[in-house]
C-alpha cells in the first residue's frame, strides 16, 4: 500500500478506519531520514494497514501536541481513530513488521 501524507487539516480523517500507523518525522532529523525507507518498505508489503507520514513543522503542530510527541521519529498506531500504542526511535524492518503483527492480533 502506498504511503499517504497527512497534515493538521487532514490528520483526523486519515486515522478513522482500521489500523493506521503514523510516522511523525522531520526533514532535519537523521534517525527519521533513516527510518523513512524502512517505513515505506514495510508499507509496500502490508496491504491491510494504512501507513501515514506526518512531517512536523511550523504549520503542523496541532496533532503532535495533541499526542504528546516529544521525540522523533515517533510511530503511533491507531485503530478506528483511537490511539492504541506509540513507539519512538529508529526500528528495523523486522521490528516494525513484528509490531504490526502484534497490533493485528489485538483486533
Amino acid at each position: 500500500m502506498a504511503l499517504e501524507h497527512a497534515n493538521d487539516a487532514t490528520f483526523d480523517s486519515m486515522i478513522g478506519n482500521g489500523i493506521t500507523l503514523v510516522d511523525f518525522w522531520a526533514s532535519w532529523c537523521g534517525p527519521c531520514r533513516m527510518f523513512g525507507p524502512i517505513f515505506e518498505s514495510v508499507s509496500n508489503k502490508v496491504g491491510d494497514v494504512k501507513f501515514v507520514k506526518f512531517e512536523i513543522d511550523e504549520t503542523n503542530r496541532h496533532a503532535p501536541a495533541k499526542y504528546g510527541i516529544r521525540s522523533i521519529p515517533a510511530i503511533l498506531a491507531f485503530k478506528d481513530g483511537e490511539l492504541i500504542e506509540a513507539r519512538t526511535g529508529l526500528m528495523d524492518e523486522d521490528t516494525l513488521s513484528d509490531w504490526i503483527t502484534e497490533l493485528k492480533g489485538t483486533n
